[in-house]
């Protein structure tokens, strides 16, 4: 090999060792939010978490299931007897008759979530053979919990220069690789918002995050009073033994 040869070699090596490593870079930390819900007295803000389900019912459902909820589940968020008939009323899940044969209904706040797909093939053919993962427990099952979701929705971007986005991926900044199958899903206005809250994407982002909190840990809120409740009570008795030992030890020394 020719010194001149040699030397072209070696800068087409490098040039594309530099792409490589650019698109390997870490994705930065999401930022944080200051959610409701955060710390040892957190508590959810119903409202939120009613656009939040409006946001997943009217776009994220379309390829996202969240097969551990229930429609009966909702009365949680807020939404009285009727209202979660109402909502289970636009799904359709199969049944049987009274002869055995498979028919569908409208759901009943006793089904499941309907998932979007039949099976998981179904999915994928749907989605470029990408698999939209379940979004029962994802704030659990990602590092950085609500903010990395928040993060991921409004984290979409033009890639940067040099940067190489194959046919059916879309650039995050938040995403690790920061390349992501899922296409940009919210923008401002996606939905309206009955309440009269400014549907912006940071808005709709933290909504569904917060939404997808609470599904992750229904029980938070209990966790949490039973917990300020077991301290208090620690403290109280530590105080009385306290006292104790000194009115026992008093003339003593």
């Amino acid at each position: 090999m020719t010194p001149r040869l040699l030397v072209s070699t070696f800068a087409a090596l490098l040039a594309l060792a530099t792409v490589a490593g650019a698109q390997e870079a870490e994705a930065p930390p999401p930022p944080k939010v200051a959610w409701s819900f955060a710390g040892p007295f957190g508590t959810f803000d119903r409202a939120q978490l009613q656009r939040g389900f409006q946001i997943y019912f009217n776009v994220c459902s379309g390829c996202h299931s969240m097969n551990l909820l229930h429609y009966g589940d909702l009365a949680a968020l807020g939404y009285n007897e009727a209202e979660v008939k109402a909502i289970a009323a636009q799904k359709q899940v199969d049944d049987l008759n009274d002869r055995g044969e498979t028919i569908q209904r409208a759901a009943r706040p006793s089904d499941a979530f309907v998932p979007p797909f039949p099976n998981e093939k179904a999915a994928r053919a749907a989605n470029n053979n990408a698999l939209p993962p379940d979004l029962s427990v994802i704030i659990k099952a990602r590092a950085g919990g609500a903010d990395y979701v928040h993060a991921i929705l409004t984290g979409f971007r033009d890639p940067p220069k040099g940067f190489t986005v194959p046919q059916g991926m879309n650039y995050n900044l938040y995403f690790p690789g920061h390349l992501i199958a899922m296409p940009q899903p919210l923008q401002d206005d996606t939905v309206p918002y009955g309440d009269g809250t400014k549907a912006t994407l940071d808005q709709e982002a933290q909504d569904v995050a917060a939404f997808l909190t609470w599904a992750s840990e229904p029980s938070m809120e209990d966790r949490k009073r039973t917990g300020a409740k077991a301290i208090i009570f620690l403290l109280v008795m530590t105080g009385v033994l306290y006292g104790a030992k000194r009115r026992v030890w008093k003339d003593l020394h």
